[in-house]
């Protein structure tokens, strides 16, 4: 590990002007690109106590060995050599496009004397019109096929089009009507190429005028009695329609913009891009991005601006570009987006109307996009393997964690203060074993205690299944392999069938985690460690993830375990740390929103929701049913006597709601009170915006 001050420049050397930097390791690979507005400030961050930097950046500087830097004139000079650089030495600290494939575009060669429809990839040719990208080739091609019977245009390679034209017989398109067939003379080098050009006019948006064209021509051969000719100029029309509807209307006609939408977590990023073009979604395309450096959504905009639009030119840089956040500063990207144009170029972000539903949307696909690269992360048996192992490495264990557990505390403000834990097998869900805690050692709000308490409560209750079954002996380390299937040893059938009750089901807490995560840093590790060293276990290994940084904290350490950002591990207790979360914060929603529903009649035992709910409808309000006798109650369909006279005394015992005063009048208002199914006024359920009263979760 290399100290930064053994490469910082001396005071003075560095510029005060736009510049673009490089990291070098001590191989003399470039290992980080960046760009300032000035170099002499932005350097000078890097070089700062390695405390305050952030993990990324530490490791950063740390890896590099010496550090050099390249003045230019302006920042869009800057923002040009950055990308230039980062596509040369593809630095390692640096944002990375994890699927950077190039996408398919419609294609037409209008710089040949016949023109050919086609799909292409990779760089632009000069000449040749596109359309797209797409996300398929086969988008591609089901559109061109229906564009065929309308627009004839030559899709033959050189090879065949020479055959074609030595033979002077055309190809199977050409005998199908899919073909003008210039090849072999059908229409002229001239007639062709306005074909090809109404093909692109087709593409570019402008449908409106053909299609009416089309229409006028089918009533003229309709009135001259040319039937045939009209059922063709009908079936058009038809293929027409159709392939525009592939393409439906989003926008304002004529609108030509790009939209961009970020979906992101600590580790990855998730960038997705709709192409409108004559107001129609014409392509659609994404990444996913590792954030391997400290990276605001700004940034990772611009990113993505530079990997779209870095090849490109002219019409290929659309005239607006809608993101979810401005890079900053802003003004270099949009010159530099305008001088790729060759005109001006808008950037902002949608603030209403169609626009900003259209961002939504892109949005959605952003997510999806992140939760489908997630799922096949983690269903990937090598990847959960890898995971597994680093995090084995990391926390010096002896075998890697096949079982691990999770537990994470939830409450709002200090109240309805609530628990979960959650199990991973083999790095996948196990949530037949999700378990769900309510704090009763104390109230109030204290983390640390409140970690101690169900840590010692899982594993009290496991101790108490070991003594149950005399599974106290030396020889068995492992109760099971963490996926709760027998192993080899014969031994081991009267140990699987000790681990389930007389009935045959597993038995709650039976089986004991290889590693206990928390979701916290030091102080909730070392009450977890406490609890299960009062309780005499030390066979289970504890660590703690802080979300702020996701840094690892283990017992009794002073400095946290930081795992590289691309690191498998890290990923795996990311997961299982937000899946601890969401528990949490879904069983204390639910509890409080219990709390909140509670009324005079849940104090009477046996009385079920149906049996409430049929009192309530019958006498129309609690106050009515308070009001009357034991025999006006058994007249309720399923209430018994014996019933009857308990909910008559919970209600009596109950105290009735001091009335309410009209302030300014001084008059009592009786009025009804409301179901008792409903939040009471006043609750935080049902007074304030949703904010307000989802409150401080943890």
């Amino acid at each position: 590990m290399a100290d930064p001050s053994s490469y910082r420049p001396k005071p003075g050397q560095i510029p005060d002007s736009p510049g673009v930097y490089r990291f070098r390791d001590e191989h003399r690979r470039v290992i980080y690109v960046g760009k300032a507005k000035s170099l002499r400030q932005r350097l000078a961050s890097y070089f700062q106590d390695l405390a305050g930097l952030h993990p990324r950046t530490r490791t950063m500087v740390t890896t590099a060995a010496s550090v050099e830097w390249t003045v230019v004139s302006t920042e869009v000079e800057a923002l040009q050599l950055e990308y230039s650089w980062i596509k040369e030495y593809d630095p390692r600290f640096n944002v990375k496009y994890r699927d950077d494939k190039s996408y398919p575009y419609l294609a037409v060669t209008m710089n040949e004397e016949f023109p050919r429809v086609q799909v292409m990839r990779g760089h632009k040719k000069k000449g040749v019109r596109y359309f797209g990208p797409y996300a398929h080739a086969w988008a591609i091609r089901d559109t061109v096929d229906l564009l065929l019977r309308v627009f004839p245009v030559r899709t033959c390679s050189a090879g065949v089009f020479k055959n074609a034209a030595r033979t002077g017989r055309p190809c199977l398109l050409g005998y199908i009507g899919k073909c003008s067939a210039p090849c072999v003379g059908r229409i002229s080098a001239e007639e062709h190429r306005d074909l090809a050009e109404d093909f692109c006019d087709f593409m570019a948006g402008r449908t409106g005028t053909y299609l009416r064209r089309l229409e006028k021509q089918m009533m003229e051969a309709a009135e001259e009695m040319e039937y045939e000719r009209a059922a063709r100029l009908r079936d058009d029309i038809e293929a027409l329609k159709k392939a525009m509807e592939k393409n439906a209307v989003v926008l304002a006609d004529a609108t030509d913009a790009d939209l961009i939408a970020v979906a992101e977590d600590e580790l990855e990023a998730a960038v997705q891009i709709f192409h409108v073009r004559g107001g129609r979604v014409r392509g659609q395309r994404g990444w996913v991005t590792d954030k391997v450096e400290d990276v605001t959504t700004g940034a990772l905009v611009e990113h993505a601006l530079q990997q779209l639009y870095g090849e490109e030119r002219g019409d290929s840089v659309p005239k607006e570009v809608l993101v979810p956040a401005l890079p900053e500063p802003a003004e270099p990207v949009q010159e530099w987006l305008a001088e790729r144009r060759g005109s001006g170029v808008s950037l902002r972000i949608p603030q209403r109307g169609d626009k900003k539903a259209l961002m939504e949307t892109v949005a959605r696909n952003a997510q999806q996009a992140l939760v489908l690269h997630k799922t096949r992360r983690a269903s990937d048996l090598t990847t959960r393997s890898r995971a597994l192992e680093e995090i084995a490495d990391a926390l010096e264990l002896d075998s890697a964690p096949l079982r691990i557990e999770c537990y994470d505390i939830s409450h709002l403000q200090g109240d309805d203060v609530v628990a979960s834990m959650v199990v991973f097998e083999d790095g996948l869900q196990r949530k037949s074993e999700y378990r769900r805690f309510q704090i009763k050692g104390f109230e109030g709000q204290d983390d640390v205690r409140s970690m101690h308490e169900v840590i010692t409560r899982r594993f009290r209750r496991y101790i108490a299944e070991k003594e149950r079954t005399g599974e106290w002996t030396d020889g068995e380390d492992a109760l099971s392999d963490a996926t709760g299937t027998a192993l080899a040893d014969a031994s081991e059938a009267p140990l699987t069938s000790s681990l389930k009750d007389d009935d045959g089901r597993p038995r709650r807490f039976a089986y004991p985690p290889q590693l206990v995560v928390v979701d916290g840093g030091q102080p909730q590790v070392a009450a977890a460690k406490r609890a299960l060293d009062e309780l005499g276990i030390d066979d289970i290994a504890v660590c703690g993830l802080a979300k702020r940084l996701e840094e690892v904290w283990l017992p009794d350490d002073d400095d946290p375990v930081v795992l590289p950002r691309s690191s498998e591990g890290l990923y795996l207790l990311q997961r299982v740390r937000d899946e601890a979360h969401r528990f949490a914060i879904t069983y204390q929603r639910t509890k409080r929103a219990k709390r909140f529903r509670a009324g005079p009649l849940d104090e009477v035992p046996g009385l079920g929701e149906a049996r409430k709910q049929a009192l309530i409808k019958h006498f129309g309000s609690v106050k009515r049913l308070r009001a009357a006798t034991v025999e006006q109650i058994c007249e309720v369909p399923g209430i018994g006597r014996k019933t009857a006279e308990t909910i008559a005394v919970a209600l009596a015992r109950a105290a009735a709601p001091a009335p309410a005063v009209n302030t300014a009048t001084g008059e009592i208002i009786d009025d009804e009170e409301p179901d008792t199914t409903a939040g009471f006024p006043g609750d935080p359920a049902t007074t304030g915006t949703p904010e307000e009263r989802r409150g401080q979760e943890t």
